[in-house]
């Protein structure tokens, strides 16, 4: 790698939950710069998450995330002209973009409803473990436990 790492920029939490996790993935959904927009659009879903589950929308949508969060991807490494595909652990802070980036990709790829009720929907399957992104999760624990031969490549 060249020149030095990126520094570590401070994020912070949302005004109406005073939560992290929810700021960060607020500026995850946010596009062109548009974070009222992104804020509508994520307290909208967990407005309607909460009234679907009779429950509190912020845990709700915490215990989601630990649903998708995937515990082991397949990285490719090259070894003597081959390529492998070998199992890591994922650390802590990846889990969380991978959980946030595969509910978002599921979210907009579906059509039809406002992008707060699709994002209902799919952090309420999430939360059942069902849905689109818990397949995604599936697929990444599947290739992980099918390239696990090629575990000792890690380093």
């Amino acid at each position: 790698m060249r020149g030095k790492k990126a520094p570590k920029r401070k994020i912070k939490p949302d005004p109406k939950f005073n939560s992290l996790a929810i700021g960060k993935f607020i500026n995850y959904i946010m596009e062109r710069g548009k974070k009222s927009v992104a804020q509508k659009i994520v307290y909208g879903a967990l407005e309607i998450v909460s009234e679907k589950t009779k429950e509190d929308g912020l845990s709700v949508f915490k215990q989601a995330i630990k649903n998708i969060s995937p515990t082991l991807e397949v990285k490719g490494k090259r070894i003597g002209g081959a390529n492998y595909q070998v199992p890591i652990v994922v650390s802590g802070e990846r889990k969380q973009v991978l959980a946030f980036r595969w509910i978002i990709e599921t979210t907009k790829a579906k059509k039809g409803k406002a992008m707060a009720e699709k994002l209902a929907d799919e952090i309420i399957a999430a939360y059942s473990n069902e849905g689109e992104a818990m397949k995604k999760r599936a697929n990444v624990h599947r290739m992980a436990e099918s390239n696990r031969a090629f575990a000792h490549f890690s380093r």
